[in-house]
């Protein structure tokens, strides 16, 4: 089954709702541009009160993972702010470099997957050879990669759906590949029969504002995901 990640969490009740709903990763964006910006204080804060509020969600078997989303920071800044925030894992959303990662900061490695922003598959297979690393010894639960739709400016998020076809065919290639861009309740089902992804990612096809998610499109997501 499709698993699930709820990216762009800023309050404890969205997070609440996606945890209760069945979301099997809650996102964290800790980028300062992104309108979706959380500060680590705040995460840290917001993930206290969950595991404080909701216990019994992270004491089951497969509980809901923590991921801090970051862009072109440094792997010890990174590894410090999950230990401190208490989460689980790190989505790299720059142009990071993944031997660095494994160089300077191995205990990361396993906890950590690359966004991928292909225009073919030929940079797809570049993209991957570059971080096979982090795919050969991820943990059963983290991501090898996620793929999201390219832009020029914008690290992600930009509410564009990627090309399907391409992503379908990194997915041939890739084991545990999350898919990200444009989806949403109304294209999620389709996306998840094209490209058979270990899991989805969304943030604004299920918000009301920026930050701010609606709890009717969070639920009828994580469904639709599940359903397809």
């Amino acid at each position: 089954m499709v698993k699930v990640k709820i990216c762009g969490l800023t309050r404890f009740e969205d997070a609440a709702v996606a945890i209760q709903s069945g979301a099997d990763y809650l996102g964290f964006i800790l980028y300062p541009p992104s309108p979706r910006a959380v500060s680590p204080d705040a995460v840290r804060s917001l993930v206290a009160d969950l595991k404080s509020s909701l216990a019994e969600q992270f004491t089951r078997p497969d509980p809901p993972k923590l991921v801090g989303v970051f862009v072109n920071q440094s792997a010890a800044d990174i590894a410090n702010v999950l230990t401190t925030c208490d989460l689980d894992m790190a989505q790299l959303s720059g142009n990071e470099d993944g031997q660095e990662f494994a160089d300077l900061m191995p205990n990361l490695i396993g906890r950590v997957y690359k966004a991928i922003r292909p225009a073919s598959l030929a940079d797809a297979i570049d993209l991957l050879d570059r971080f096979a690393n982090f795919s050969s010894s991820a943990k059963p639960f983290t991501p090898s990669l996620l793929v999201d739709t390219p832009h020029q400016a914008l690290y992600g998020g930009t509410g564009e759906a990627g090309d399907w076809g391409l992503a379908a065919d990194i997915a041939a290639l890739t084991p545990r590949l999350m898919l990200a861009g444009g989806l949403n309740p109304d294209n999620v089902a389709a996306a998840v029969q094209r490209v058979r992804p270990f899991a989805v990612d969304v943030a604004g096809g299920v918000e009301a504002s920026p930050g701010v998610k609606n709890h009717s499109l969070v639920k009828a997501f994580i469904e639709q995901a599940r359903r397809a």
